[in-house]
């Protein structure tokens, strides 16, 4: 925002800045916290705390002090933001995804040369795995985890140099006893729960005490195609859409396990399907003739042929039994089925994408589609948070610093959110 639509806003930001930031124990806190949304908010090319502290006409030492070295707790206040944003606006599904951030040294928190799909490549980055309250229209980032690497992690590594000079770092980070490393799909099913579990949150209480349906998980491939992550969400009660890779092994929907004859020696035979799985998309290129036209939203880019801006293209939905050792069993020695929705563009040859979803067998065509899809609204968060509000702008070194800032970008969102879906109404006290 420009100095003067900031200065037009002002109170109301002060106003829901004081609602999220309430928690807060010292009035000082609060005030510096307000401080630092509004730097995140007003416009400049970098959201680090100099740059911030010279367009807010403070010194940048009052910013760096309540980030790096205040006591507060980031968490609660990622807590009333969330509980916020499910109490003003539908919650049809929590997105899971991870983001990048491109370092060029060795000494930011948990930096390290890994994979990161912002760069579609290896690189030295940070890499953090979120997830988002979505719906059609609007969307929270709520929580966040830094991804913690195995270089950085002296308990997971052999070498006594290597694990030596992973505490130092850690030391010099100041990471918590606890954060090790931990695969990303775990980080993502330890945030639900925080978020939505007994004792955490109280979001999915917020969303389901309006008389609102417990929303889905969705996912890209990088945690759909794990069936670990699978299980979790099912074991917790989620119902999912995920996206996977054709080549996720799977029996047709009417597969069922036989048990051949007892030759009366040994062990009887236990129940076992005949034939060895095929694939996802061998099995959607089978039932090409029940490929559909869905429109699933409109878009925003209206042209000639398409003054709608409708997002249509070809589906088919059939019944599938994924197959994988870490797939719980039902009674019969059968995988549990579900549905595997296809994407198969009009002038493709083949199917593009890929999803398993647990949605009920009823679940029209259009409707996973269109949840399937929704995933689009986690890209926008991180357009957002990272080229308007400063999300990959911070330089320090603490790994509390970095969940700080984080927190208060996401604030910032969600104050932005709040003035595009309801301008008018009264901040939230």
């Amino acid at each position: 925002m420009t100095p003067e639509e900031i200065a037009e806003v002002r109170p109301r930001l002060a106003e829901f800045a004081a609602g999220m930031l309430g928690g807060l124990a010292r009035s000082d806190q609060r005030a510096a916290g307000g401080l630092y949304v509004r730097g995140l908010l007003t416009d400049g090319r970098r959201k680090s705390m100099v740059p911030m502290a010279g367009r807010l006409g403070v010194d940048h030492q009052r910013l760096q002090q309540f980030i790096t070295s205040s006591t507060w707790d980031y968490a609660a206040v990622r807590a009333k933001v969330a509980r916020w944003f499910a109490a003003s606006l539908p919650v049809e599904a929590l997105v899971v995804d991870d983001t990048g951030f491109p370092k060029d040294g060795a000494a930011s928190p948990c930096v390290a040369r890994q994979y990161s799909g912002t760069l579609g490549k290896i690189g030295n980055c940070q890499v953090a795995v979120s997830v988002h309250l979505v719906n059609e229209r609007a969307s929270c980032a709520a929580d966040w985890r830094l991804f913690c690497p195995q270089s950085w992690d002296d308990q997971a590594l052999d070498d006594p140099v290597a694990a030596a000079a992973a505490r130092h770092r850690r030391e010099a980070s100041r990471l918590p006893e606890q954060v090790r490393h931990t695969e990303k799909w775990r980080l993502a099913l330890e945030m639900i729960e925080e978020m939505t579990g007994p004792g955490g949150w109280g979001v999915l209480e917020q969303i389901t005490g309006a008389g609102a349906a417990r929303p889905v998980v969705v996912s890209d491939a990088g945690y759909g195609d794990n069936a670990l992550f699978r299980e979790g969400l099912t074991a917790a009660g989620w119902e999912y859409v995920v996206a996977v890779k054709g080549l996720t092994s799977a029996y047709a929907g009417e597969a069922v396990p036989r048990t051949v004859p007892y030759g009366g020696r040994g062990q009887p035979p236990k129940p076992a399907y005949p034939d060895p799985p095929a694939n996802l998309r061998q099995l959607a290129i089978a039932s090409a003739d029940q490929i559909q036209p869905v429109t699933w939203r409109q878009g925003t880019k209206a042209t000639q042929g398409n003054p709608e801006a409708a997002m249509t293209s070809c589906f088919l939905a059939i019944r599938v039994r994924p197959a994988s050792r870490h797939i719980t069993r039902q009674a019969d020695r059968g995988f549990p089925a579900c549905w595997l929705l296809a994407e198969w563009p009009p002038h493709a040859g083949e199917p593009t994408d890929y999803w398993l979803s647990t949605l009920p067998d009823d679940t029209p065509l259009a409707e996973l589609a269109r949840l399937a899809k929704i995933r689009w609204r986690i890209e926008h968060d991180y357009r957002e948070l990272k080229t308007g509000l400063g999300l990959d702008h911070f330089e320090g070194r603490s790994y509390t610093g970095w969940h700080r800032h984080v927190t208060l970008a996401a604030l910032a969102q969600a104050f932005c959110t709040r003035l595009r879906t309801d301008p008018k109404a009264p901040a939230p006290g």
